[in-house]
């Protein structure tokens, strides 16, 4: 069955204050991550964390090449962002659940039902099919 958005989970998300590490924002200024994370940091004020195959620095933030890689006990994961498509969504799930993150967001168009399943089943919050810069109008963010 196909996941459905809580309403409430998608506005506690964007509005309790935590880390966010976004998987696939990198500094190529092209891709939509580029912009949502200045969106997740300056409007919503969260932390961020980029995460992507070099470990790039963006925005000024230190880069990671993984999850595994961002000092747990300096940043622990509230939510994994994920700008990745949905054929390599799966392993970075299983991330988001061995590293202990509290969430996990699937931007626009990515999709892994299976992968969702085990996200849930591992207490995870989880948010599918969605961009918090098109949801924050809906809180007034």
């Amino acid at each position: 069955m196909a996941h459905v958005n809580d309403r409430a989970v998608v506005e506690r998300l964007m509005r309790t204050k935590g880390t966010w590490a976004i998987v696939g924002l990198s500094t190529n200024e092209w891709r939509s991550a580029y912009d949502v994370a200045l969106y997740v940091r300056d409007r919503m004020g969260m932390e961020i964390i980029p995460v992507n195959l070099h470990g790039d620095d963006v925005h000024g933030e230190k880069g990671y090449r993984t999850l595994a890689d961002i000092p747990a006990e300096k940043h622990p994961i509230d939510v994994v962002e994920c700008f990745v498509n949905s054929q390599k969504v799966g392993p970075v799930i299983d991330q988001a659940i061995a590293v202990g993150a509290k969430a996990v967001w699937l931007q626009l168009g990515v999709f892994d039902d299976a992968a969702v399943e085990r996200a849930r089943a591992a207490g995870l919050d989880v948010v599918v099919n969605s961009c918090p810069a098109r949801e924050g109008w809906h809180f007034g963010l």
